[in-house]
């Protein structure tokens, strides 16, 4: 038998999150629309008071507050290996900076697959936490995002907003 996975729906700045943890950490950042849903999504629990619920809301509500620039969470995103890599590799964008999908892929190693890695990105179940927001065009411009690109828009400049000067 599968450990629970716990899910908890709540209001943010950016619209309605939905969260989801088993005991092995955060599985899922869900928007309210925009959203691939987790194919498990049906046997998950409600229960906003679990407690491997508690520290992502509140760790994701800071942020979108302005109070938080990084997070100190235990995540089980389920991937292949590739996506995984490209996940992590996400985590190392700095906060309040971009970066485009061939420079995603050359910090994986990966320099020719830029194909690859935007379909991993966009199959990222920890958005925010893992800053697929941070990706962008090789032009700079705003590419798609699973909370829409007012999202994007809006996460970006957050970040910038806190960005020492």
């Amino acid at each position: 038998m599968t450990a629970p996975v716990y899910y908890d729906r709540f209001d943010s700045p950016i619209g309605p999150l939905t969260i989801a943890a088993d005991a092995s950490g955060l599985r899922h950042v869900l928007f309210a629309q925009h959203c691939r849903p987790a194919r498990d999504q049906a046997s998950w629990l409600l229960a906003s008071d679990a407690d491997v619920l508690v520290q992502p809301r509140r760790q994701l509500l800071q942020y979108l507050h302005g109070q938080r620039q990084h997070f100190d969470l235990a995540l089980a995103p389920v991937g292949t290996d590739f996506q995984r890599t490209v996940w992590q590799a996400l985590a190392r964008i700095p906060f309040a900076a971009t970066w485009s999908y061939r420079q995603l892929a050359t910090e994986i190693g990966r320099p020719t697959a830029t194909r690859a890695v935007g379909a991993a990105n966009s199959r990222n179940p920890l958005p925010i936490i893992l800053p697929c927001h941070r990706v962008v065009g090789s032009n700079g411009s705003l590419t798609g995002f699973a909370g829409g690109l007012e999202v994007k828009q809006a996460l970006l400049a957050l970040e910038n907003a806190q960005a020492p000067a």
